[in-house]
């Protein structure tokens, strides 16, 4: 297909940058997704309240901004290649601890302790990524291309879920759902071996050493790059806080509301997975082709009108299960550039500063978007609630991306103007 002719123009050594940073991306979107099949199991077998079992997610969530951010500036600093492969060790051992707690307490001290591992992951190696690819036409493609294997990665979760409760007893099933998370960290062995730092961050840091550069992280809150990090950072609150409004409630609607079983079963898992894959793909195509701020704009639209269709229009099951397919293309397909964009947004000194502080903030920040919709679902109805909170999200990312640059075909040699 002409849409993936780019990818036989890439070298071996992109190529191997690539596969690392999709299995990397994999294996983390495993560790982080299980947790979302065994909140059941933990209510019933330890008393948890669904409180306790969301303040776990959303510690997660707020430990992988703080983890994302760390690991943006220990990437400047000691290498691409090298924070990816603690990151990976972090979340992976913390994974599989989990499977030891016997209390609320300890697997909230695992699971915020894998969220910092979780976050540093995304933000070291779509830096990796967008460096190493050479052209910059072809910069979203691989990046997008990369964080498409989140759909692998949540499917994988899926399936040995229902494997280890198929073949376990209850009371083994879920620990070893966590324990298996530790398999991922042999991945290290296969980027220690087959990936290098890009050229880009080796020059940067040469000089460095040289005392050529004296870059500093806080340099991404000062000047023109003050404005940068504040619209970027709004930027992605609004699309990981919209994501969040639409996909955690929209389960609960459909059971409370709709009281659509089919929406419990695994039909709809794949066809909300496979959607989601294709707009990864579709979203780096389009990234690439019209630009990434008119890209972010259609996306978010989409989402938001989608999203809303889904929960108020008048259809049946079988539609809505079917309309499952575009939903997960626009809801997933709108992060698909924003790795890339926000490498193109900072010099080389600062970009994983910067792209680490921007995109984290957003995923802490935007943790509370769910925690609104429930809130305001004790005064007016979910969908409104939902909808009202989803779109406020989508409209900051129009918004945002209306006031930052376009990067498209941007040379990474170079720090971008300042806006």
């Amino acid at each position: 297909m002409a849409s993936f002719q780019w990818f036989t123009e890439l070298t071996t050594r992109e190529r191997r940058a690539l596969y690392a940073g999709f299995g990397g991306y994999a294996v983390d979107a495993f560790d982080f997704m299980i947790y979302s099949f065994l909140i059941p199991t933990l209510i019933a077998r330890w008393g948890m309240t669904k409180s306790e079992a969301g303040l776990i997610a959303t510690s997660s969530l707020i430990s992988s901004a703080l983890g994302g951010w760390l690991a943006g500036i220990l990437a400047d600093r000691y290498g691409r290649v090298r924070v990816l492969q603690w990151t990976i060790a972090t979340f992976a051992l913390f994974t599989c601890l989990s499977g030891f707690t016997h209390s609320f307490g300890q697997l909230l001290a695992t699971r915020t302790l894998q969220g910092i591992g979780f976050g540093g992951e995304w933000s070291v190696v779509t830096i990796m990524m967008a460096e190493t690819i050479r052209s910059p036409q072809h910069r979203a493609k691989a990046v997008g291309t990369v964080q498409s294997s989140w759909s692998f990665g949540w499917a994988a979760a899926a399936i040995l879920y229902w494997a280890f409760f198929a073949l376990l007893p209850e009371e083994y099933a879920w620990r070893a759902c966590f324990w298996i998370g530790i398999v991922p960290a042999l991945w290290i062995l296969y980027i220690r071996r087959n990936v290098s730092d890009p050229e880009i961050y080796v020059a940067t840091r040469r000089a460095r050493d040289a005392g050529h550069e004296r870059a500093h992280f806080l340099q991404i809150f000062t000047g023109a790059y003050l404005k940068t990090t504040v619209l970027g950072s709004l930027l992605c609150t609004g699309m990981l806080g919209g994501y969040y409004a639409i996909t955690t409630w929209l389960p609960t609607y459909l059971k409370t509301v709709r009281h659509l079983s089919v929406f419990n079963t695994s039909g709809y898992l794949v066809v909300l997975i496979v959607g989601s894959f294709a707009g990864y793909i579709v979203g780096a195509i389009l990234c690439d082709r019209i630009g990434r701020r008119a890209s972010f704009i259609l996306f978010a639209i989409g989402s938001f009108l989608l999203g809303m269709a889904y929960t108020m229009l008048p259809i049946t099951d079988r539609a809505m299960l079917l309309l499952g397919f575009p939903l997960g293309i626009v809801v997933q397909g709108i992060f698909a550039g924003i790795g890339a964009y926000l490498s193109e947004l900072y010099p080389n000194a600062i970009r994983g500063s910067g792209q680490g502080f921007c995109y984290n903030l957003g995923r802490g920040a935007g943790s509370f978007f769910p925690i609104l919709v429930g809130t305001l679902s004790q005064s007016m109805t979910l969908v409104k609630a939902i909808g009202l909170v989803a779109g406020s999200g989508y409209l900051l990312v129009i918004v945002a991306a209306l006031c930052l640059p376009e990067t498209k075909g941007k040379s990474l040699a170079h720090a971008p103007s300042a806006i």
